[in-house]
C-alpha cells in the first residue's frame, strides 16, 4: 500500500524550496494517478450489459467468466474491476479469476487464486502461476468471457520456457542479463515474447474460441501497447527474424548462455501469433492508464502552482547521461522566457550496468547525474525523477530529488557523486541527504515521471 511519503521531511525543508516543490508534484500526482476512477470511468454496468470503453458484453450471455490479472497493478485492478462486473452477473453465474501481483486483493475471495509476484527476476512462484493460467485458459470455450488485467512487471511474475530443457535458473539468468544489458523495452520484451509460453499473445491462444477483453495499465509508449508485460493477450508484430537481429547487435552486452543463444537462432523458432490468427478473432483491448495521464495530472497541478508546464518525451529509452543533458538543456532554454518552468517527461532511461554494482536504480542513477550537471553549470534547479510503481532498481525508494545544493550537501557529509555514479550505487547519497522519496508499492505502474523545475 503506498504511503505517498518522501523520506526525512525535516521541519528544515518544509519551506517551498524547489526540491520540496518536486516532491509535492511528485506524490500529489500518485494520489490522483486512480485506477479505481479509470475503471468506473472506462467500465460501467447497465443492466446485464458491461460497457468497456466502445465494446458492449452482455454477460449474462456467457457460461463463466474468468479474470486473468497480472503485473504490478493487478490487484487493484481486480480489485477495481470486480464491482463493475458482478452487477452484470446471473444468480450462480461462475467468475472465476487468478491474481499475479505484487500485492494481494483487499478482500479474501475463494473464487480469486493469488500468486506473489517475483519482480524483476522471475522464480518458482512465476512457474506456478503460468501453468495454473495456462491450466484455466485452457478450460474456455466460446461460452467464456475472459478478461486479460495487463501491467508493467508481468513479464517476470508468469513465465514458463518454450523450451521445456531450459531450467529455472537459466531463465532467471536470461532476465537478468535483459534487465542490466540497457536494452530498450521494446526489444527486451520481443526476446520474452519469444522465449516464453505465456507471452506475445500465446494467452489469448490458450484462451482460443472464448471472448476476450485485455485491460491495460500502460507503463509503454502508446504506440506499443504489445509490449505491456510482454504482451500475453494481444498480438506480436516482433519477429523470430527482429530477435536474432537485436542478439548479434548487442551480443557482448546481452551475455547470454551458449544454450540461450542456440535457442534463438534455432530456424525453427516457434512464431508468435500475430493479429491475423483466429484468437483475437473476438477479442478487444483498451489502454485505462499510461504515462500521458501522469503527465497530464503531473501538469495540471504545476499549473496551479503558477508555473509554465512543458511536457517533452523525446528521450524516452535514452541513456541516463544523455537524457540528463538534454533535459537541462531544455529548462535552461525555457527558462529564458519564462519565470517559473516546470518540464515534465515520462517514459524511462536506460543505465547500463556492469558486473558489479550497488543499491540504486534508474531514477536515482539519472538525477545524480542531473545534480552533477546542476553543479558543473552553477544553476538553480531541482529535478526529480521517480517511479509510478514506488520502486527503482533494487532500492527502497520509488526515486529521488536533487538542486543546486546537492553536490555541497553530499561534499559536507563526506559522499562523493562521482564515485556513485561510476559504481551505480546512487540510493546510500540520497538515503543520506533525505532526498530519496520512499512511497512502498503504489498498486500502480505507468512508468516513471521526470520533473524539473526553475523559477527566478
Amino acid at each position: 500500500m503506498v504511503t505517498l511519503k518522501s523520506r526525512g521531511e525535516r521541519a528544515s525543508d518544509r519551506t517551498m524550496t524547489l526540491r520540496t516543490t518536486a516532491k509535492g508534484i511528485f506524490l500529489d500526482t500518485l494520489r490522483h494517478l486512480s485506477i479505481d476512477e479509470a475503471m468506473r470511468t472506462r467500465v460501467r454496468c447497465e443492466g446485464e450489459k458491461l460497457h468497456v470503453g466502445g465494446f458492449t458484453y452482455a454477460l449474462r450471455d456467457f457460461d463463466r467468466v474468468i479474470v486473468i490479472a497480472i503485473g504490478k497493478a493487478a490487484a487493484t485492478m481486480w480489485d477495481a474491476l470486480r464491482p463493475q462486473v458482478e452487477p452484470a452477473l446471473r444468480r450462480g453465474q461462475p467468475i472465476e479469476a487468478i491474481v499475479v501481483g505484487a500485492t494481494a486483493p483487499q478482500e479474501k475471495d475463494d473464487r480469486v487464486q493469488f500468486f506473489p509476484g517475483s519482480h524483476p527476476l522471475p522464480s518458482q512462484t512465476s512457474v506456478d502461476a503460468a501453468e495454473a493460467v495456462l491450466k484455466l485458459l485452457g478450460s474456455c470455450d466460446d461460452g467464456c468471457l475472459v478478461f486479460f488485467l495487463i501491467s508493467g512487471g508481468a513479464s517476470a511474475m508468469i513465465e514458463k520456457a518454450l523450451d521445456g530443457d531450459i531450467l529455472l535458473e537459466e531463465t532467471a539468468q536470461f532476465y537478468r542479463a535483459l534487465v542490466h544489458s540497457g536494452l530498450p523495452i521494446t526489444q527486451m520484451n520481443a526476446l520474452r515474447k519469444h522465449f516464453s509460453q505465456v507471452k506475445g499473445g500465446r494467452l489469448a491462444v490458450a484462451a482460443q474460441g472464448a471472448t476476450q477483453c485485455t485491460l491495460l495499465i500502460s507503463d509503454v509508449p502508446e504506440s506499443a501497447l504489445h509490449v505491456v508485460g510482454s504482451g500475453p493477450s494481444l498480438p506480436d508484430p516482433s519477429t523470430t527474424e527482429d530477435c536474432r537481429r537485436i542478439i548479434d547487435a548487442d551480443l557482448e552486452d546481452l551475455n547470454f548462455s551458449g544454450k540461450l543463444l542456440a535457442f534463438f537462432r534455432n530456424p525453427a523458432l516457434e512464431e508468435t501469433p500475430k493479429a491475423e490468427h483466429p484468437a483475437f478473432g473476438k477479442a478487444s483491448w483498451l489502454s485505462l492508464l499510461s504515462s500521458d495521464d501522469f503527465c497530464r495530472i503531473a501538469g495540471e497541478i504545476g499549473a496551479r502552482l503558477g508555473f509554465h508546464v512543458v511536457v517533452d518525451n523525446h528521450c524516452d529509452d535514452w541513456d541516463y547521461r544523455d537524457a540528463a543533458v538534454y533535459l537541462l538543456d531544455r529548462l535552461q532554454g525555457i527558462s529564458e522566457l519564462h519565470s517559473k518552468v516546470c518540464l515534465l517527461s515520462a517514459g524511462e532511461v536506460s543505465v547500463r550496468l556492469g558486473t558489479a554494482h550497488g543499491v540504486g536504480g534508474r531514477n536515482l542513477q539519472f538525477v545524480l547525474e542531473c545534480s552533477r550537471l546542476i553543479h558543473a553549470r552553477n544553476l538553480k534547479a531541482a529535478v526529480l525523477s521517480g517511479g509510478s510503481d514506488g520502486v527503482d532498481g533494487n532500492s527502497p525508494a520509488a526515486g529521488a530529488v536533487g538542486d543546486e545544493t546537492t553536490w555541497a550537501r553530499a561534499a559536507s557529509k563526506s559522499l562523493d557523486i562521482r564515485a556513485a555514479l561510476d559504481q551505480f550505487d546512487s540510493f546510500p547519497i540520497f538515503s543520506a541527504l533525505d532526498d530519496a522519496i520512499i512511497t512502498g508499492p503504489t498498486g500502480n505502474n505507468v512508468r516513471d515521471l521526470r520533473i524539473l523545475l526553475s523559477s527566478e
